[in-house]
């Protein structure tokens, strides 16, 4: 219409357009220029790695979308304060969940239980390369980055694997519940607890069948602790349950997708790793520095005023941590744009930092170091057929939607 002029899209705003997805590194680039920027909404954006990390271990910045104003009006129940899983709570209340939820997952008391998966890992990823026999392309997303992880995140929790094609659309449904860009963030939450419920309900027929015969299990575990804080709560078993079902494998998804994705665009690093298997270990920390399976944190607020990098980010205000720009600032990480597995003092936000670090850190490095090392041994002369791939439109939890590769033969 005459006369009306169109605002310009913020750089956020094209950030999280899906037609930025390929390559946002550019845009993050620009973002870091002015640290903490603040968009029309009120939110918050942060881009630099110091501030990001400051952020991170700040006691006035609040996970929980209680702490949100209007939140609190938009619950769908009272019981929607119940659906919270430990990741979306402050202290005290997540540091008790979370302390009882890695008791039978990983170390001090039970140090092995992942590296003891490494076999069975070997095992179901030899499985699924076997399944390529008699191809020459497969889509690498559906035929391995996403049956892997859910096989494994279902054997830990002790999921029938009959019922692993049920996680699908409750994955999925939890993704966009993630995504910024889809409805505002009370609606995105109603769907999260929607979603959680009905999950929900599932979890809990299994934890009553293992009430009545416990397995060596996660859900056997936390329903069994006799630590001091011990057993878990039903509730909070179901909602710890639920997200370890679908974070535990939704990023790995990503993880492994941008590991294979950026071997292929390296030849030379994927040779090295056919003939180095222990170059899976830095390998994996550069991929997530250098190609994220999280780019961004959102759900988060402040319960104070914050002054940082010349700004005041007011009380109840809406942050959005730019994680992946964050492990490509310059000032922190030199010639942030080079994919290097031998960097040295890699301390990437690839998992987050402070109190909310990745609860699931331990299996996702293990299920991508031995994912990627299988393939660069097994697949002869892989290719990519289409650069960049089709991706995801979700800004946050970002990976290819599709991976095709082709290939000249299998590798015993």
């Amino acid at each position: 219409m005459k006369g009306i002029v169109m605002a310009q899209a913020s750089l956020y705003q094209q950030v999280l357009d899906p037609a930025n997805r390929a390559n946002p590194y550019p845009l993050y680039a620009e973002l870091r220029k002015t640290p903490v920027t603040r968009e029309a909404d009120g939110t918050y954006v942060v881009s630099t790695y110091e501030e990001i990390v400051a952020l991170l271990h700040d006691p006035r910045v609040s996970s929980d979308p209680r702490s949100r104003p209007g939140v609190a009006e938009a619950t769908a129940s009272p019981e929607d304060s119940l659906l919270l899983p430990f990741i979306n709570r402050d202290p005290p209340e997540h540091d008790r969940l979370r302390e009882l939820a890695m008791r039978p997952f990983g170390p001090p008391q039970s140090p092995r239980r992942v590296d003891a998966l490494r076999p069975w890992l070997a095992g179901v990823t030899d499985g699924l390369i076997d399944g390529f026999a008699g191809k020459n392309r497969i889509d690498a997303i559906a035929e391995f980055a996403y049956p892997l992880p859910v096989a494994a995140i279902c054997h830990l929790l002790g999921v029938p694997r009959e019922d692993e094609p049920r996680f699908h659309h409750w994955a999925d449904a939890t993704v966009e519940a993630f995504d910024p860009t889809t409805g505002t963030f009370e609606e995105r939450q109603r769907r999260r607890s929607e979603v959680t419920r009905e999950l929900g309900e599932y979890l809990n027929t299994l934890a009553e069948a293992r009430v009545r015969q416990p397995g060596d299990d996660l859900i056997s575990g936390l329903l069994t602790d006799t630590g001091p804080h011990g057993p878990m709560a039903r509730t909070d078993l179901l909602n710890t349950g639920a997200l370890l079902l679908v974070a535990g494998h939704e990023t790995t998804v990503n993880l492994i997708a941008n590991g294979l994705l950026t071997l292929l665009r390296h030849p030379d690093v994927l040779d090295r790793l056919r003939h180095e298997p222990d170059l899976s270990i830095p390998l994996v920390e550069e991929l997530l520095r250098y190609e994220p399976p999280v780019h961004m944190l959102t759900g988060r607020s402040t319960l104070a005023d914050i002054d940082i990098a010349g700004t005041t980010i007011r009380r109840g205000s809406p942050l959005a941590l730019v994680l992946a720009a964050g492990s490509r600032d310059p000032h922190r990480f030199p010639d942030p744009d080079r994919f290097d597995p031998g960097r040295a003092d890699n301390a990437h936000l690839g998992f987050g930092n402070g109190i909310h670090y990745c609860f699931g850190a331990p299996l996702a490095r293990s299920e991508t170091q031995v994912a990627l090392s299988a393939l660069a041994r097994r697949l002869v002369n892989p290719r990519l057929v289409t650069d960049p791939p089709p991706y995801r439109p979700n800004p946050a939890l970002r990976g290819p939607r599709q991976l095709m590769i082709e290939f000249d033969a299998i590798a015993p």
